[in-house]
């Protein structure tokens, strides 16, 4: 059998994090046009906006089994050709309800890949790269957000009329990139021993150089074997307290940040700062910009220094930032820093976001959970995520427009401080340990 490098492997599985940065930083740029289109209220805005995210809730729910019966592998290679079609239904949708179906299946699909793509990648991960190649979906999710804010303010330049459609219908080209790049990868070798396939798994560990395949195998095995007398495989046991309530919170307090309304809704916040609606959608591309700069960071920063340090210093700057936010839309004052002073406050959150928070999230779910139920674990991470994304993202207009944005920035602040505490007291270090002795010095601490 060809060997493969794992770096190599993990990047096209990362490619599904790249679908689902595209989708969210994509709908940026259609909000203005879909509001004038279909004469949208902000409530009806928001909830044209987020449906995908509630689609996406949907998708984190009903992967769990698809993922542990077919594999990793098969599981993406479907989500992907579905997920090229309704991105070109909602391209072409004849009307407001078609372009909401097809937005709520995208969706759906989406938070399926969610779950997939990073327990993927954490199942074929050596011990002392696994946060760096976990990343790497994080890395595809933040370079597509920053290429969909540069195509959609081309495309708005470009196209006088419905440039909208050309903003979802570009997602269709990585989509079915994605699906023929699947096909060149390797199963999941962990999935492959829980279906009792060990020479099969063996031979992946062997074609992505392991360092001792045999003994990959045994220790996965012997994880399994003993998960099974204790007889797990259902994730709502008392064994799996802390890996729950680890997954739901770290999940809650990444939305509590504010920021996929905040990249959503980038634009808006520019315009409320009074920049023009051109100008607005330029300097989103700086929040791009920012997002991709320091994921690549956290990228070299992440197996060094740990999970738990890059969380609690990325929420002493986004409590200051945010704050500065609040500060000046409490006040009304746009003149900081030259005029430029919440585009700098924006950017500056976003850097501490981007390599805590957004580095670590999809990194610590994905190995915190036994091998039986790390597909549950993780749909139950993806969804807790989801749950608050939609809430916010529908939430956002209608908050700014009642209470404004001083108050809107001032909870996220709150909620960053209420984050340090959790990542001090709370989450454990996972740093350069395989996924099996993860188990077990969590099952020390549930104790």
């Amino acid at each position: 059998m060809k060997q493969q490098n794992v770096f190599t492997v993990a990047i096209i599985i990362a490619l599904g994090g790249f679908l689902f940065g595209y989708d969210i930083a994509m709908m940026s740029g259609t909000t203005s046009q879909l509001e004038s289109l279909y004469d949208l209220n902000s409530f009806w805005l928001g909830f044209t906006v987020s449906v995908a995210i509630i689609g996406t809730i949907i998708g984190t729910l009903i992967i769990g089994k698809p993922a542990e019966k077919f594999g990793r592998k098969k599981s993406l290679i479907v989500l992907s050709g579905l997920f090229a079609i309704s991105t070109l239904g909602s391209a072409f949708a004849i009307n407001w309800g078609m372009l909401l179906v097809c937005r709520f299946i995208t969706g759906v699909l989406l938070g399926a890949a969610t779950v997939v793509t990073p327990m993927f990648i954490a199942e074929i991960s050596p011990a002392k790269k696994r946060g760096q190649l976990v990343l790497l979906n994080q890395f595809f999710v933040v370079t597509a957000i920053f290429l969909a804010f540069a195509v959609n303010y081309l495309l708005a330049q470009a196209i006088e009329n419905a440039s909208w459609r050309w903003m979802i219908g570009v997602e269709a080209i990585p989509a079915i990139s994605f699906f023929l790049l699947l096909n060149l990868v390797p199963e999941s070798p962990r999935w492959l021993v829980n279906q009792g396939r060990n020479n099969e798994a063996l031979a992946i560990f062997k074609r992505i150089k392991a360092e001792n395949p045999e003994e990959e195998v045994r220790i996965v095995q012997e994880s399994v074997e003993q998960e099974i007398a204790m007889g797990h495989g259902k994730l709502f046991v008392k064994e799996n307290r802390l890996p729950i309530f680890i997954a739901i919170t770290i999940a809650a307090f990444n939305q509590l940040a504010g920021i996929n309304a905040i990249m959503i809704y980038a634009p808006r916040v520019f315009e409320m700062a009074g920049f023009g609606t051109d100008a607005s959608l330029l300097q989103s591309i700086s929040v791009g910009v920012t997002n991709l700069l320091f994921t690549f960071v956290a990228l070299f920063l992440i197996d060094k220094y740990g999970r738990r340090t890059l969380l609690m210093i990325g929420s002493v700057g986004m409590v200051f930032f945010l704050g500065m936010l609040s500060k000046s839309f409490f006040t009304e004052n746009y003149s900081d820093l030259g005029g430029y002073g919440v585009m700098i406050y924006l950017m500056g959150f976003i850097a501490f976001f981007a390599f805590s928070q957004g580095a670590v999230l999809w990194v610590v779910i994905s190995e915190i959970f036994p091998n039986k139920v790390r597909s549950q674990g993780q749909a139950l991470g993806s969804f807790t995520h989801w749950i608050f994304a939609a809430a916010l993202i529908w939430g956002f207009p209608v908050l700014n427009n009642t209470v404004g944005g001083g108050p809107s920035f001032g909870f996220f602040a709150i909620m960053m401080v209420l984050h340090f505490f959790f990542a001090w007291k709370v989450l454990p270090e996972t740093k350069g340990k395989s996924l099996e002795e993860i188990q077990v010095e969590m099952k020390k601490r549930n104790k």
